[in-house]
């Protein structure tokens, strides 16, 4: 059974969005990037290809459909559900790199909205003052020493490193809606958090593909450089703030 995890969502939001700030600067300022860690490179322009046909046939319609039809105070709701799920996790790799602050805000958070927030639909702990701080397993490997290794482009899934390809089984293990014993629900969740992400970021990937520059290699730099950070984002925005991690703001409604 195949699903589109939390993880990847994260992985191609940021590198969306980062790049899509990135294209503008280095346009005019027409600096080339440096060398990048891309052994794979022919692989991984071959996968991108296949991934950028998927999504224009499959879940760019469907998003665009989606963002028409749901209202904006919806949209929010969703996108409030799935960050405070990412909240969980972010407990448990913030308490690995022993971060007391971080970890506890993540387990207020969950906490809040999950009991008052009507499962997280509302994003009571961001009204509190209550910082995210959003952490995945290979931030916490990066946090210990390990490196991110060479870029890496999964099919379907997108932007990776060998390093969190190697734990994606991890990381997939460790979404909560894997804990949903009915096929037809916790499918449906998936899709719906895939759906939304991607209407998220429907102006950023614009950005991008209006640009007459290489848009792999800029998806490429932008994303290790957010991998390679290993501490991850804070942030005290709510919802939309899973879409971009403080890169670009959200589409206005």
């Amino acid at each position: 059974m195949t699903s589109t995890p939390f993880l990847y969502r994260a992985r191609l939001s940021r590198a969306i969005a980062c790049a899509a700030v990135t294209v503008a600067a280095v346009a005019l300022s027409g600096c080339a990037t440096g060398p990048a860690n891309d052994p794979f490179e022919k692989y991984n322009r071959g996968t991108t290809e296949f991934n950028e046909s998927l999504d224009a046939m499959v879940l760019k319609p469907v998003a665009e459909a989606y963002r028409e039809v749901t209202p904006p105070l919806a949209r929010t709701g969703v996108s409030n559900f799935f960050a405070n799920l990412g909240d969980a996790w972010s407990f448990v790799n913030n308490l690995l790199q022993l971060r007391a602050e971080p970890a506890l805000n993540s387990l207020v958070r969950f906490n809040v909205n999950t009991l008052f927030g009507l499962g997280g639909v509302l994003d009571i702990a961001s009204e509190m003052g209550v910082d995210r701080y959003k952490q995945d397993l290979g931030q916490t490997l990066g946090h210990w020493g390990v490196p991110t290794g060479p870029y890496l482009v999964l099919p379907v899934f997108g932007p990776s490193t060998v390093r969190d390809a190697l734990i994606f089984p991890v990381e997939r293990s460790a979404n909560l809606l894997t804990q949903i014993d009915s096929d037809t629900t916790r499918i449906s969740l998936y899709v719906l958090g895939a759906v939304n992400t991607r209407s998220n970021l429907l102006r950023a990937s614009t950005v991008l593909d209006s640009a007459a520059l290489d848009k792999y290699s800029f998806m490429r730099d932008a994303y290790m450089s957010v991998r390679a950070q290993g501490s991850g984002w804070t942030t005290k925005r709510g919802a939309g703030s899973d879409a971009s991690d403080g890169v670009l703001p959200d589409e206005p409604y």
